[in-house]
């Protein structure tokens, strides 16, 4: 029986289920669940994370965490610990600017947290030192850390919330007609909605993004450290409906092959940063992907790239403008730090809050 099946099965027996459930049973089902079964990455699969695109964000994130380690005052161990690292490009990039740094690759205590199993045994092979974690809290240890999460807070559920004329309704999937369908359940007159809305739009609440955000900031202060967030998603609240489905770099309606696409939602950086403060971390502005890099040196890295390897600065280039541009990766996707303690200096935390 395919996923769709059994959830139409389910819905039919026990009743319509939030979008963050019919999320969670699309993504992780341990059967037939996207990331259980059918993740397909980089420019043959579904969609291209920007370590695909180009080493030169990896070796950014590396500079980053040179940065960290040398704030934390250059530990003799430390964790470096990645969250969903897809094919392990990511990390095997930071480790190359690692290598360069004296006493730092040394110091790394690899850790990946990743819950697909294909997706651990391609980071197994990129990454062969990497030792495997099913969660945050299996960190036993007191060793400071530094965590990286990439595109990972819109793989995160969430619930959506639809304004009526005089009530709030939660926005849910059922069956009609023995086909899904998405319709809206009244919520209880306790509902608080973190935003106002107009009637007839949408919020999104995702317990599971704040969730993280609060166990990332338990993590740092009890180890010490520093955490960094890249997505795309929104630096301010606002409403709309973000969930969308991803097949072959297209869209597909999210209900139309449950487990076969990946399904996202735009990551909630104000409810991740709030959440995150609330927990005790020194929380970062939310800044923009091009801003962060630009000052890290993507540009000066570019530069040198391009002069190494004339007969590659079209294509390098290309790269460049995929991960900067305003109208490609650069505003749409967003960065948010989190450190203790608070004096850590976050990306030059001080100019950020001048450029703002």
């Amino acid at each position: 029986m395919s996923l769709k099946e059994r959830l139409i099965e389910q819905i039919t027996q026990e009743g319509p289920m939030s979008v963050a459930d019919y999320m969670a049973r699309c993504l992780l089902d341990p059967i037939d669940g996207y990331y259980t079964r059918h993740v397909r990455l980089g420019a043959d699969g579904d969609f291209l994370t920007a370590p695909l695109v180009s080493q030169m964000f990896g070796e950014m994130i590396g500079v980053w965490v040179a940065q960290m380690w040398q704030a934390l005052g250059a530990p003799g161990a430390f964790r470096l610990v990645e969250i969903g690292g897809g094919d392990g490009a990511l990390m095997s990039d930071i480790l190359r600017v690692a290598a360069r740094v004296p006493g730092l690759r040394d110091a790394a205590h690899v850790t990946l947290v990743e819950p697909s199993p294909a997706l651990r045994a391609l980071q197994a092979k990129a990454v062969p030192e990497a030792q495997f974690v099913p969660s945050l809290d299996r960190l036993d240890d007191d060793l400071p850390v530094l965590v990286i999460a990439n595109e990972l807070l819109d793989c995160l559920p969430a619930r959506q919330f639809v304004r009526g004329d005089e009530a709030w309704f939660e926005r849910c999937v059922g069956v009609q007609a023995g086909r899904l369908a998405f319709g809206l359940v009244p919520v209880g007159e306790d509902f608080a909605p973190p935003l106002s809305a107009e009637p007839g739009q949408v919020i999104e609440i995702s317990p599971a993004q704040t969730r993280l955000a609060e166990t990332l900031a338990l993590l740092l202060k009890a180890a010490t450290g520093a955490a960094l967030l890249i997505d795309y998603g929104r630096d301010q609240p606002e409403t709309g409906d973000t969930l969308q489905a991803l097949y072959r770099h297209g869209k597909r309606d999210p209900l139309d092959a449950p487990g076969e696409n990946d399904l996202t939602v735009w990551a909630d950086f104000p409810a991740v940063a709030n959440a995150a403060a609330r927990a005790g971390a020194a929380v970062s502005p939310i800044i923009s992907q091009s801003l962060f890099l630009s000052r890290l040196g993507i540009a000066a890295r570019h530069a040198a790239l391009a002069e190494k390897n004339p007969d590659q600065a079209a294509k390098l280039q290309r790269q460049y403008d995929r991960l900067m541009a305003p109208d490609q990766m650069g505003d749409l996707f967003k960065v948010l730090g989190m450190a203790f303690p608070v004096n850590i200096n976050l990306f030059a935390l001080e100019a950020d809050r001048a450029d703002r």
